[in-house]
């Protein structure tokens, strides 16, 4: 096998797996789920909000499973079951004096739980990796349809609400005085970081998804001080990270979604040391300098 490798050519390596239908598929869908999720990272990363995409990434897991045991489309129960445990982590956070960040860690492991019994009563043809850990390479054309679905309503309330939301994450206060419904941005957030969920389980899967959600925007908030630079710097790395991912997973024969995040990873690990203005080296130089 390794000398197999050695031996195909760049182009080789790039345009073979190009002669596949899934792999045709694959790259098309990880390359648009990555440009979906890097782009609200930008949101989620301002906001403060990794443990929160955590929660609702896991709290689907349930709404996985039971569209599988009942036939119906996946992304709709798991939409469901996302947006549930958004409004009972407000709920339970209202109505006691648990802080939000221990509300949030008690909501996804109970419905994370909550999926594995299913998972283990209920008798179906359910694949519990392909559950955790995506299956990109598997993904039939009705999946094809829905992620294209969910991803241009995601895209299209973003670019609509964009000031609007870019304001809240950045300075909630200052988005209230000055008369903006925060409490509606709150929730049309979630809803986003739900459907955003939904589609990245195809790719990477439940466990992975949130590193989908952080690692772009966390990337480009090393690498720019701008808003609208962050956000085209994390499409672009998340869209990258995806497709390459594809493609050592396909080379390697290794875990797709896995695949996918060390890349992701290791731009993060880049940028973290190289910045420009925020990276180690550089704050070191500086240091060295005074």
């Amino acid at each position: 096998m390794s000398e197999f490798l050695i031996s195909i050519t760049p182009i080789d390596w790039l345009l073979d797996p190009l002669t596949h239908d899934f792999m045709r598929r694959a790259l098309m869908v990880s390359a648009l789920v990555g440009g979906v999720c890097g782009l609200l990272s930008c949101y989620m990363t301002l906001k403060g909000w990794a443990l929160m995409g955590d929660a609702v990434s896991h709290a689907v897991m349930p709404g996985v499973v039971v569209a599988y045991a009942l036939g119906l489309p996946f992304s709709l129960c798991a939409f469901v079951f996302g947006v549930g445990s958004v409004a009972l982590i407000g709920f339970v956070k209202q109505k006691s004096r648990i802080k939000e960040d221990t509300v949030i860690g008690l909501v996804f492991t109970g419905f994370f739980a909550l999926g594995l019994v299913l998972v283990s009563k209920i008798k179906s043809n359910i694949d519990l990796m392909q559950i955790l850990f995506g299956s990109p390479l598997g993904i039939s054309r009705s999946d094809v349809n829905q992620t294209l679905i969910i991803s241009f309503i995601v895209i299209s309330i973003l670019l609509i609400f964009r000031k609007d939301l870019m304001l809240y994450c950045f300075d909630a206060k200052h988005a209230r005085s000055i008369g903006i419904n925060t409490g509606i941005l709150h929730y049309l957030l979630l809803t986003l970081l739900s459907l955003s969920a939904v589609v990245g389980l195809q790719t990477v899967g439940i466990i992975l998804v949130v590193a989908m959600l952080i690692t772009p925007g966390a990337t480009a908030y090393l690498l720019t001080d701008r808003f609208d630079r962050m956000t085209i710097l994390a499409v672009i790395s998340s869209s990258f990270s995806s497709i390459l991912g594809v493609y050592i997973s396909y080379w390697s024969d290794i875990e797709t979604g896995g695949s996918i995040v060390l890349v992701q990873t290791l731009i993060f690990l880049i940028a973290f040391l190289f910045a420009p203005r925020y990276g180690i080296f550089k704050n070191q130089t500086l240091i060295n300098n005074d």
